[in-house]
């Protein structure tokens, strides 16, 4: 099995394939916009104090910030 880490882990420069959103409360944008399971995703950067993170979807290279919040409930495994 892969390691598999919420977005909001992540570090600067980490890229990793969406696995699976743990909850169903997350806006259907988030899948209009690219957050689905099989994604690529770039982390970009991270505010400080719990700020959003900026996150580059790989297929359609879109930057979509999002709140940490979110971040959490996003599951995906590390692309090496």
């Amino acid at each position: 099995m892969q390691d598999v880490i919420s977005l909001d882990k992540l570090k600067i420069g980490e890229k990793v394939k969406i696995n699976k959103i743990q909850s169903p409360e997350i806006p259907a944008k988030f899948y209009e916009l690219g957050f689905y399971p099989g994604s690529l995703i770039e982390i970009k950067h991270k505010a400080p104090l719990n700020g959003p993170i900026c996150v580059n979807i790989l297929e359609n290279n879109a930057l979509i910030a999002i709140r940490k919040s979110e971040a959490k409930l996003i599951l995906a495994e590390k692309i090496y």
